[in-house]
């Protein structure tokens, strides 16, 4: 017999206060980000824990250098100019990613390109890209969503072939890996945040990886006012170029080092919860669970649950089931979220051609008029209405509370005539 759904009266399958909020965070943490009260720095790019933790990072990634920024959204932005982009200039990009990506490569006066999404990684699909390389393009600019990384040996052969420059956003992907080799080291720039959510957190902060030496230089002096600010001997106060200030703090630099000793062992954890779910998901009838290619190591930023009324002979589209789903589990304490409810060329900025500066960079000199964004991208619509992302599924929450998840998902599969009838309410 079906067990009695909460939102009929039935006792919730997860307690109210059962569900952890992340980072996780001990003594360790607390004891870091308090040493920095005595330590007489507080801020600077050449602080003792900023250039320990770039270190480091560049260490754990793989690469020659890293960079501390205060987001990564920064040091996005910082990528697009180190790497020489400018107005005019089209970066191809994911049209399923957070605003940022774009604003990144706008702010720098450049033109954000987009692409259709695979539909089962959810990541840019190479396939679609050199249609939209043209004489305008110099880079291409993967998303590495939800903690899975794209598919990078066609996007590297299609860089190759027609010369261009890739950068990374791996602000989701801290230690995943595509063929053994991490997120921020497959292409010429890497860019992390370290905002709460992320796999590593420092509440706020980012960080930007490279091999090359000149766009270590370059992103260095945009990062803190366009100066050469060294780590020894008097500063010039010098300008070389128009820059910002996107530097963190010690606070951010402590807590992010703090948490990195043990990003592998919670990535670990976000894996092993990750692939239980999967697992049981796949034998609860109008559910899946995330796909997995052989390429990918992924460190499951967010847990995407994909809605399948046909798995239940439902005459609902996905979009209602996934909305009568989201309601039942609800009221089981079981929360399902989201946060991106169009395609990024969907949004309003790009069709208004809404700017800086009566109209720019839509209109001044070197922009393009003519460019598109009214273009459908009906995957990535697709997988908005068709998914949502089942929260929770991190330390230090365990595998108790993972197996009540699968205790809900099953109850509402069970109820799932009534279920259905939540659409519409």
């Amino acid at each position: 017999m079906p067990s009695s759904l909460a939102i009929d009266g039935g006792t919730p399958l997860v307690p109210q206060d059962m569900v952890k909020s992340w980072p996780p965070m001990n003594q360790q943490d607390r004891d870091a980000v308090l040493a920095v009260f005595d330590s007489d720095h507080l801020h600077g790019t050449a602080a003792p824990r900023a250039l320990e933790l770039q270190e480091k990072w560049a260490q754990y990634v793989g690469t020659k250098y890293a960079l501390v920024t205060n987001s990564g959204t920064a040091s996005l932005h910082m990528a697009v100019a180190a790497a020489g982009l400018g107005p005019g200039d089209e970066v191809i990009t994911s049209a399923f990613t957070y605003w940022s990506t774009a604003a990144a490569i706008l702010h720098h006066n450049a033109i954000p390109i987009f692409v259709d999404i695979d539909p089962q990684t959810y990541t840019m699909d190479p396939a679609l890209i050199e249609e939209r390389i043209t004489k305008h393009t110099r880079a291409i600019l993967p998303v590495h969503i939800h903690g899975m990384v794209a598919d990078m040996d066609p996007i590297r052969a299609l860089a190759k072939k027609h010369n261009l420059l890739i950068i990374e956003d791996a602000c989701q992907a801290h230690g995943a890996t595509y063929k053994g080799v991490k997120a921020g080291a497959l292409g010429d720039i890497g860019c992390f945040s370290c905002n709460r959510s992320k796999n590593l957190s420092g509440g706020e902060g980012g960080l930007l990886t490279t091999d090359n030496d000149d766009f270590v230089a370059r992103a260095a002096r945009l990062r803190e006012f366009g100066e050469v600010v060294a780590a020894t001997g008097p500063r010039e106060y010098n300008a070389y170029g128009l820059g910002w200030m996107y530097r963190p703090h010690e606070f951010i630099n402590a807590f992010i080092l703090s948490q990195l000793t043990r990003l592998d062992d919670n990535n670990s954890q976000r894996r092993q919860f990750a692939n239980y779910l999967t697992s049981e998901l796949a034998e609860i009838a109008g559910f899946e669970g995330p796909y997995t290619p052989d390429y990918a190591a992924p460190v499951y930023f967010s847990y995407v649950v994909s809605f399948k009324p046909d798995q239940l002979g439902l005459d609902l589209t996905p979009e209602q089931w996934k909305k009568a789903s989201q309601k039942a589990l609800a009221a089981e304490g079981i929360g399902l979220g989201q946060w991106q409810t169009r395609p990024v060329p969907a949004q309003d900025v790009f069709h208004d051609r809404i700017g800086y500066g009566k109209g720019c960079p839509w209109t001044c000199p070197f922009g393009r008029g003519d460019v598109y964004y009214d273009e459908e991208y009906p995957l990535t619509s697709e997988f908005i209405a068709s998914h949502a992302y089942l929260r929770g599924v991190h330390p230090p929450n365990t595998m108790e509370l993972m197996k009540l998840y699968v205790d809900g998902f099953r109850k509402i599969s069970e109820n799932a005539t009534r279920v259905a009838e939540l659409a519409d309410e």
